[in-house]
């Protein structure tokens, strides 16, 4: 237990366990993946709460066969303490074979391109983080949030030809800049009526952030809605936007901001999945996502292996252009998963996703939205 907790209803239920398992696995861009997880939490015991555990502190780490890296140490409290939740996250990593393609929505693709220029939508970006965020329970089913960050952003051009080193040249790249620390605080609010937050068949989740950085600020808003029309059948849709002004380091255009934790945007397991990891990057986001999870396999709170279809849409808006809702010049994608949730609070997907730069296969741990 840990030390000074409140007493609670659930005190009596403190207790810890341990899981650690390997995950070995390869991606398009780095290769082979040797990747390990160690977590001790506490359950939530035998009540029915949405929230996946009392407390938890997971250790991700791994590396691949091209020079990436990720280490990781994770505190989660969503209920130790009565009304309040805490998340602390610290994080070193490198992205050794990142995607880089330029800034804006009309950035280019020609993957013939890459001959005798391996390297060419590829860039070398190393991260040290520490993020923490503090949420306070209000009436209903809202949360205030309170949240700082402190990320040290590195870059480093790849042998031969790069569109990060032509964007270095034409100025659009200032690399004085670098390494980076970016110094930011955020403050918003959360509506969330999810029956799990891990693995939700209903409910509803919407937030508004307000994040302000050294020389910029960024306001976010997104929407989640969880359908349930049959027993073994799932409806997810997601909404997201945010725009950022001033004058933003180069990774805030690459991620979309959260209660939890950014995103990479656009492309990837976390947004247009049929596109490589960070495709289209720019100051404004829009994302737009539908999926119908259908239980093959179904044993609550033990097993459900789950049919996933998928289609979602998205644009980014370059430095200078105003943010607007917009269905004009979006980047779509669709595709088909196989999902698996194992007992309460673990679930990984595998799955195929087709954009108009052909087709892509990804994992994923969790759900992408």
């Amino acid at each position: 237990m840990l030390a000074g907790a409140a007493a609670t209803p659930l005190g009596a239920q403190r207790f810890w366990k341990e899981t650690f398992y390997p995950l070995p696995y390869v991606s398009a861009a780095d290769g082979l993946w040797l990747w390990a997880h160690y977590g001790r939490s506490s359950p939530v015991g035998f009540a029915e709460r949405p929230e996946p555990y009392l407390a938890a502190v997971n250790l991700d780490a791994g590396a691949s066969t091209q020079g990436s890296y990720s280490f990781a140490i994770d505190l989660q409290a969503p209920v130790w303490w009565q009304g309040w939740r805490v998340a602390v996250t610290a994080t070193v990593a490198r992205a050794n074979r990142l995607g880089y393609y330029g800034l804006g929505n009309d950035t280019p693709y020609f993957g013939d391109s890459t001959t005798g220029r391996r390297y060419l939508y590829r860039v070398s970006r190393s991260q040290q983080s520490f993020r923490l965020t503090v949420q306070r329970r209000l009436p209903g089913p809202l949360r205030a949030v309170l949240g700082g960050s402190i990320t040290r952003t590195g870059y480093r051009t790849l042998p031969g030809e790069s569109v990060f080193q032509r964007d270095v040249v034409a100025g659009a790249i200032d690399t004085s800049e670098f390494p980076v620390t970016d110094l930011a605080g955020r403050a918003g609010l959360v509506f969330d009526t999810r029956d799990h937050e891990i693995d939700p068949h209903q409910g509803l989740l919407g937030e508004v952030l307000y994040t302000a950085g050294d020389g910029y600020h960024r306001v976010t808003a997104s929407g989640r809605a969880y359908v349930r029309p049959l027993e073994k059948l799932t409806i997810a849709l997601r909404i997201a936007g945010e725009d950022i002004e001033g004058a933003p380091p180069l990774p805030a255009l690459t991620n979309l901001e959260s209660s939890d934790r950014p995103t990479e945007t656009l492309g990837g397991y976390r947004s247009l999945r049929g596109y490589y990891e960070g495709r289209w990057a720019g100051p404004g986001k829009l994302l737009g996502s539908i999926e119908a999870r259908y239980a093959l396999l179904w044993a609550p709170t033990l097993l459900e292996v789950k049919l996933v279809v998928f289609y979602e849409a998205g644009r980014v808006f370059a430095p200078g252009e105003a943010w607007r809702f917009s269905t004009d010049d979006l980047h779509s994608c669709g595709g088909i998963e196989l999902a698996g949730r194992f007992q309460r609070n673990t679930v990984i997907a595998v799955g195929a996703a087709s954009g108009t730069e052909g087709v892509r296969f990804q994992l994923g741990i969790g759900w992408s939205f």
